[in-house]
């Protein structure tokens, strides 16, 4: 697997940037640096930043006409680290620590409701970026869902939006009590009046239109440039669920809503061992204060995290420019403003939590910061 640089990667998500019509797209590749202008001394000297000049080829192309022009853009200055393993903004030296997350996988948990003395279930699917889906048994032995953290229905809502029906449901699952019941209580009939349901639930107040919802629920959970799992998190929901999909499946699939649903019904039915899929996994809750739940995001991950959003500011912009401007003028340099993605990576350095002023009370202090 050749591995990509993060920006690379970036670019590769945001390409091609179309406009609302689809006919005009703006795509990037293949980026460089340029060497730094000024040497990590003078920097200090003159308080500047420490950094390498980005450019990167964008191809403006016209779908009608097929005419496609291709232009070198700078894409700002890019804060380098030091052969010390620093940052120098504006003259000062700085650390970007690491920092601690949880790591992106699927999490079940039991707690017990002190009204009713029971256990209640819970699960959540945590990505890497995108909305959460959380499901949860409740004392009353329902199987609802949470859909991005708004309120919660039965389960077998999301499985008919996904189009099952009530009998490949009850085949599946039938021999699971928390199902049936669930099913009692679901009062949508097929997979259109799920949709509308969902949509009902997440968007109130508007009027729902099938494709709408459809549009909707895609977008949470299917669509890749909203919804990544990352490979750590593909990795670890295929191990806990007993399933074997690509490591580069970083959306979720229907095969692991289904699997996360029958894991967790059989969690509730008390079973210790399961066969899912072709290899036996315990059935059993996760501790998430377990380091190996936990995960490092290191300095290159933050910075490409907010190098992203920047760009996702900037393909507004350039969407917006591309209906309102000429379409003979325009340039690839026309349509791109670089501001949010130099404001970005400058909120970073100067403002985020994780970028610290380097600790220079003694060389010791120096280093220790470093590795943190």
């Amino acid at each position: 697997v050749p591995t990509q640089s993060g920006l690379e990667e970036i670019f590769e998500e945001i390409s091609p940037i179309e406009d609302f019509s689809g006919t005009m797209s703006l795509s990037f590749r293949d980026h460089r640096f340029e060497p730094p202008k000024y040497s990590v001394e003078e920097c200090k000297d003159k308080d500047m930043t420490y950094s390498a000049p980005m450019f990167v080829t964008a191809e403006f192309i016209n779908n009608t006409t097929g005419e496609i022009k291709s232009q070198t853009v700078f894409m700002g200055d890019f804060p380098l680290m030091t052969p010390k393993g620093t940052f120098i903004v504006n003259g000062t030296e700085r650390v970007v620590t690491s920092q601690l997350t949880r790591s992106p996988g699927v999490y079940f948990d039991r707690a017990l409701d002190k009204a009713s003395d029971k256990d209640i279930y819970g699960c959540r699917v945590i990505p890497s970026r995108g909305a959460w889906l959380e499901f949860e048994i409740d004392k009353r032995d329902n199987v609802g869902v949470r859909i991005d953290r708004k309120r919660k229905q039965p389960v077998t809502v999301l499985l008919k939006a996904l189009g099952w029906d009530e009998a490949r449901i009850r085949e599946r699952f039938g021999s699971y009590e928390s199902i049936n019941v669930t099913l009692e209580k679901d009062h949508t009939s097929g997979q259109d009046d799920a949709l509308l349901d969902i949509y009902r639930k997440l968007r109130p107040g508007e009027p729902p239109t099938r494709e709408s919802a459809q549009t909707l629920l895609e977008n949470l959970y299917f669509n890749p440039k909203r919804y990544d799992v990352a490979k750590v998190g593909r990795y670890k929901i295929n191990k806990k669920l007993g399933l074997d999909l690509d490591m580069n499946q970083g959306t979720l699939t229907e095969d692991d809503v289904v699997a996360t649903i029958e894991y967790l019904v059989r969690l509730h039915a008390g079973e210790e061992e399961a066969t899912l899929g072709s290899v036996a996994v315990p059935i059993e809750v996760d501790d998430i204060d377990h380091f190996g739940n936990r995960r490092l995001r290191t300095v290159g991950e933050l910075i490409q995290n907010q190098v992203r959003l920047g760009l996702a500011r900037m393909e507004r912009v350039v969407r917006e420019r591309m209906t309102t401007q000429d379409v003979e003028a325009i340039t690839p340099q026309t349509l791109i403003n670089i501001r949010p993605v130099v404001a970005s990576i400058k909120e970073f350095f100067g403002t985020s939590q994780l970028s610290q002023f380097m600790d220079q009370t003694n060389p010791l202090a120096g280093l220790t910061h470093k590795r943190r």
